[in-house]
């Protein structure tokens, strides 16, 4: 849209300091949006695909508000105006399933040629993906990463007036740029980030080269969002990061994350507290404290112990012991008795042995894990861990697999089963999907309950029997019904 000569006009007005920068570039696309509607006749739309953890879905928050504020209107149908997919590489199915759906897009691109499709997040952070893009799948027109996710309108900005192919991938960031637009789809709950990337380097894992070194963001920045987010009615929060533990440590005047968290109850507003993912190395004895004190923070810790065998943690660059990490687990239950306890769990790391197993399905039954993400190891480009020779049999590390969940399945339903009969705090969060006569939400535990009420209970917490427990989650009743 407009000459060469305008569109250098357009980026030469453009202020250096951000947030206004892109402030400026949204009021520009917001334009060309507007012009195009008119030319149309209707709504330009959008569509987000985002893979991954929660991390990825806020940034996804984030995109979608400053679409929003462009002047799309979101719709459930990729056959939109502008698609984007925010990508996952933790694991290679996450990259193959990718890939397995972008092709459609290709089709509806022909059928109108002006949709706009990009490609963001973890996956982009690879020099090799973003090569298998940019040669093979010609169709998507940007492409950026993990670290410039709010430079969305500028790179906009550039497709909308019809330049080429924009690839945009920064291998780093210092800055973290605050007050942009950002659209929650649940008005009661928030997730709220409090650092990005990741200093931990763990063998197997390719967060740290796609996200980065930890930068954590100021407490009176991550103060004000929670203020804003209990004006506008939320209930519960989540405090997100790679490694909520080690908040803090790149700020100028270091603050601890048991400190945050004692800023962030003193919200008026806030009932819950959540927060993952938490490294057993840095979680302190501070935090425990907090913890154990507090009246908003909630029954839940996810603790990866990704191994039971010292020696496969070694392997990991986990930096704690089988022993550490169950002295941690035993000095969490004291203080805090009612905590549920969930974990992630990797089977078939390169070099895993029988003994090596039979340590992790210990470690399941002294911990007591509520609940387990477990996962067979899919090995990573990148990591030290890719470079380890291993011939065991896939057939013997699914066995593994089995076995391990089948372990975590009988704890989890023990553990579970002794809150069958009691009465539980349950925020509502929306209808069953299998039973629309009934509520679903969750205790402060993290456990699911479904139970028979009306859709106005969406958003509150009500006092719920737990009439029936069935392994991962409850059947209930409100109290007084």
């Amino acid at each position: 849209m407009g000459s060469q000569s305008e569109w250098k006009e357009v980026m030469n007005r453009a202020p250096e300091k951000e947030p206004d920068r892109q402030r400026y570039f949204m009021a520009r696309c917001r334009e060309i949006i507007e012009h195009r509607k008119q030319e149309l006749g209707r709504e330009l739309t959008f569509n987000d695909q985002t893979f991954g953890c929660q991390m990825n879905f806020k940034d996804s928050e984030k995109l979608n508000g400053i679409l929003e504020e462009i002047g799309y209107v979101r719709t459930d149908s990729e056959k939109a105006d502008f698609v984007y997919y925010n990508t996952c590489t933790v694991r290679e199915n996450a990259n193959i399933r990718v890939y397995g759906r972008l092709g459609t897009l290709k089709t509806y691109k022909k059928a109108n040629p002006e949709m706009i499709i990009a490609m963001c997040g973890c996956m982009m952070q690879e020099p090799e993906e973003v090569e298998k893009v940019r040669n093979t799948f010609r169709f998507v027109d940007v492409v950026f990463g993990t670290h410039n996710i709010y430079k969305l309108a500028e790179l906009l900005y550039r497709a909308l007036s019809g330049k080429s192919r924009i690839f945009d991938v920064w291998d780093k960031a210092e800055e973290i740029i605050e007050d942009l637009p950002s659209d929650r789809k649940i008005s009661f709950k928030a997730g709220v980030n409090i650092m990005f990337g990741c200093n931990n380097f763990c063998s197997y894992c390719i967060v740290p080269y796609v996200r980065g070194r930890e930068r954590s963001r100021k407490p009176e920045d991550i103060l004000e969002e929670v203020r804003k987010l209990a004006a506008e009615g939320v209930k519960e929060i989540m405090f997100l990061g790679q490694n909520v533990n080690s908040y803090g440590k790149t700020l100028k005047d270091p603050v601890t994350f048991a400190d945050l968290l004692r800023m962030a109850e003193q919200v008026e507003g806030i009932e819950r507290i959540r927060f993952m993912t938490s490294h057993p190395k840095d979680l302190s004895d501070e935090l425990i404290e907090v913890m154990a004190a507090s009246k908003k923070i909630c029954r839940h810790l996810h603790l990866p112990v990704q191994s039971g065998s010292d020696r496969i943690l070694k392997m990991m660059n986990r930096h704690y012991t089988k022993e550490q990490y169950l002295g941690l687990v035993e000095k969490l239950r004291k203080a805090v008795p009612d905590l549920s306890l969930t974990t992630d769990i990797i089977v078939g790391f390169p070099g895993e042995t029988e003994e090596d197993i039979e340590e992790t399905i210990d470690v399941v039954r002294k911990a007591r894990y509520d609940s387990a993400f477990t996962f067979i190891y899919s090995r990573r480009s990148g990591t030290p861990a890719a470079k380890i020779e291993d011939n065991t049999p896939d057939r013997v590390i699914h066995d593994r697999f089995d076995r391990v969940l089948a372990v975590v399945n009988e704890v989890a339903k023990e553990q579970n089963a002794a809150m069958q009969g009691k009465t539980g705090l349950v925020l509502a969060e929306g209808i069953d999907e299998k039973d629309p006569s009934m509520l679903t939400g969750r205790l402060s535990n993290n456990n699911v309950v479904h139970f028979k009420a009306d859709p106005s209970l969406i958003g509150q917490i009500v006092p719920v029997v737990l009439e029936e427990a069935r392994g991962f989650y409850y059947i209930g009743r409100l109290e007084d019904a």
